[in-house]
């Protein structure tokens, strides 16, 4: 099984651990695999956005992953937080850019973008650009009906 993802590091590539990071790199966790600050393994997130709930967008990058191997998805229902992963092999893909971070928001469901929108540091043009965009919600039945077809 495998996962493409997101995973933000600090702007020097080191993790909140310390530990420095490459682009198109393998990484490896030994152990079990388990989510959280005590856990084991690379944590990513599916949604862009989820990102800065872990990163200062001001201080940190933003990389496309791959993770495979054992992994475990985490859903944080409470706070609206889905499909985060912690894998047991990681590979950094690539770097995102800012312009394409703002770019995939502007073409989601408006729960996802107005997490986007509190969370990331927007310039006054930036969020211009959020104006006017339709507001249209991705409902719980939609949720449910991705979470299901996940399943196969």
């Amino acid at each position: 099984m495998f996962v493409i993802g997101y995973k933000g590091f600090n702007k020097d590539f080191t993790n909140r651990y310390g530990n420095k990071f490459e682009i198109g790199k393998v990484y490896h966790a030994d152990g079990e695999i388990k989510w959280g600050n005590n856990g084991n393994g690379f944590h990513l997130c599916t949604n862009i956005e989820d990102c800065f709930r872990y990163v200062d967008p001001d201080t940190s990058v933003i990389t496309e992953v791959i993770g495979f191997g054992k992994m475990k998805e985490y859903d944080d229902e409470y706070y609206g937080y889905y499909d985060m992963y912690v894998c047991e092999n990681l590979r950094i893909v690539r770097v995102i850019s800012r312009e394409e971070i703002i770019s995939m928001m502007l073409h989601t469901y408006a729960d996802r973008r107005n997490r986007f929108i509190r969370d990331y540091n927007l310039t006054e043009a930036e969020l211009k650009l959020f104006e006017g965009v339709e507001r249209y919600g991705q409902n719980s039945s939609e949720r449910c009906k991705r979470k299901q077809l996940k399943k196969y």
